[in-house]
């Protein structure tokens, strides 16, 4: 939660955690538009604190983070990326730990086409795109729950548990419905796989159907995970927010991601809805290897999770003005690679921060 004393800008403390690959780049970045945004407005400040939380640290500790929960629990917020080691390890060494220990609950992925760029789906414009994908995020499938026995033999088992919970279902559908009931199409799709998954995923159909009552004012309906791939690509303008377990809202939301121009535009926040730990947020892309060190990476995904945290912060104001800017600069055709265009990292990174003097000149008018 922010600090204030007095009339005192509101300060708050972030814990940011580039990790590896082009982590460090997009991090580094967003950090310089942070500062932009707070000289410009003057309202608030950010103290952040950087972890080395990375693939060398790991190979030197085998523990990315030997103090994660108690250091976490005394910052704000988060802008993390993943690390470049083995994916289990990345997964459970840092990102799925933090969800868990922070009971960050829900995960939050909006997918829209920003200006100036373009779907894959000939024909569609910004307009059938606008979704908000609400993925269950602190069981389900990601629950941990399994092992092995007669490893490295002929008879070598793994089993992977899914579990569900009522409670973990019901909480995580209960945002879903809220932020809904707070769009202006009122639209709920549920989505599961509870024809074949016949406990954990009816649980999902009890559930969804014994809180529709409580929102008469949203519209439902449930989609199979394998439609709902046909419905996103066929008829995408038929959805609106869509809820979903942990697996599947993290394929979807990647398929998503990629109708709406890029994967490196898009981006997530893992909430703690109840605020009584911090929350997390982070471009949903992973570490990129392959054009680390190139000035090729694309920051709008962590500078748009970055104007998320800034609202999750109460910075209203500065979130809009950054996302605004974030739209100018793409619709000016200032844009990487990734979605058909020439700029660098750091030309995107200039451009908005320029943008962000402009916006708020005109707000100040």
């Amino acid at each position: 939660m922010p600090e204030t004393n007095g009339s005192s800008p509101r300060s708050h403390s972030i814990a940011s955690i580039p990790g590896d690959g082009i982590g460090v780049e997009v991090i580094e970045c967003t950090i310089q538009v942070l500062r932009s945004l707070e000289e410009i407005i003057g309202t608030f400040t950010l103290h952040f604190t950087t972890f080395d939380w990375g693939s060398e640290r790991y190979k030197k500790l085998e523990s990315a983070s030997p103090r994660l929960l108690q250091i976490l629990r005394t910052a704000s917020n988060h802008v993390v990326q993943t690390l470049d080691v083995p994916d289990h390890i990345s997964l459970w060494g840092l990102i799925l730990q933090i969800r868990k220990l922070l009971d960050q609950y829900v995960n939050v992925r909006p997918i829209r086409i920003l200006p100036g760029l373009s779907s894959p789906l000939n024909g569609r414009n910004a307009g059938d795109l606008d979704w908000v994908i609400i993925r269950e995020n602190s069981e389900g499938e990601y629950a941990g729950q399994g092992g092995t026995t007669h490893d490295d033999t002929a008879f070598e088992i793994a089993n992977d548990v899914s579990v569900f919970t009522r409670m973990g279902v019901e909480r995580a559908m209960r945002f879903a419905f809220e932020t809904a009931a707070g769009r202006p199409r009122k639209r709920l799709t549920m989505v599961t796989k509870s024809n074949a998954q016949r406990y954990g995923m009816v649980l999902w159909d009890k559930v969804f159907n014994s809180l529709s009552p409580e929102y008469p004012e949203v519209q439902t309906d449930k989609m199979l995970v394998d439609a709902m791939t046909v419905r996103i690509v066929l008829k995408p303008e038929s959805l609106d927010t869509i809820v979903t377990t942990n697996l599947h809202g993290d394929i979807l939301s990647d398929l998503a991601a990629a109708l709406s121009g890029s994967i490196g535009v898009a981006p997530s926040s893992n909430l703690n809805p109840t605020r009584d730990y911090p929350s997390l947020f982070e471009p949903i892309h992973g570490s990129a290897p392959d054009i680390t060190g190139m000035g090729l990476a694309n920051p709008v995904g962590t500078f748009w999770s970055a104007a998320e945290m800034l609202r999750w912060l109460d910075e209203g104001a500065a979130a809009d003005g950054l996302m605004r800017a974030i739209e100018e600069v793409t619709k000016a055709g200032i844009k990487t690679k990734d979605v058909g265009g020439t700029a660098s990292t750091a030309e995107v990174t200039r451009a908005v921060i320029k943008e962000l003097e402009s916006v708020f000149d005109k707000i100040s008018c």
